[in-house]
């Protein structure tokens, strides 16, 4: 799909993947802050159209629900945000979102599961990790993985590194 200059005028500077407690938000924020740009993230924008939380929408209207939502608010994000770009950790699995990070900077933040679910905490308000938070987030991240690597154009391990360190990496590999 290519883009006519027009619609390739607003970009985000990068658009940060990857699991739950990968840092997604922590080194978008930093990232941001770095480049001096201005930092979205795609759960915010959804829990702001819904007027609830993502936990909420999971309850009471369902994944399917939510996955729409997400859908809408990455394609807009994608088209009009110019800075750096956090999206949910499974807004990854929908076909026509592939299609949309096509030519995007893309970078993959790796977390292994122990990191991951230190982060994340085994009680933390994720609904997709309520019961047997540690198994699920094995899974998600298993079943997710090759899609991430696919999709990026950058990869960067957080694992054991501060988040200065790892937006330095980010800003050295990121395209002018």
């Amino acid at each position: 799909m290519t883009m006519t200059p027009a619609e390739n005028a607003t970009r985000p500077r990068a658009v940060l993947i990857g699991p739950p407690g990968s840092g997604k938000t922590t080194i978008g924020k930093l990232l941001a802050d770095r480049l001096g740009v201005g930092f979205r993230d795609t759960d915010a924008d959804v829990e702001a159209t819904a007027g609830k939380t993502v936990s909420d929408i999971f309850v009471e209207d369902g994944e399917e629900h939510f996955r729409e939502l997400e859908a809408a608010a990455v394609r807009l994000a994608l088209a009009e945000h110019d800075g750096v770009l956090a999206l949910g950790g499974g807004a990854i699995l929908r076909p026509e979102t592939q299609e949309l990070l096509a030519g995007h900077t893309v970078v993959y933040l790796e977390v292994g599961l122990g990191e991951a679910v230190e982060r994340v905490g085994l009680g933390a308000a994720r609904p997709l990790l309520v019961l047997n938070p540690r198994a699920r987030l094995r899974k998600l991240m298993e079943q997710r993985r090759p899609i991430y690597e696919r999709l990026a154009t950058l990869r960067v391990s957080t694992e054991g590194r501060e988040p200065d360190e790892i937006v330095e990496r980010i800003v050295k590999e990121l395209p002018a």
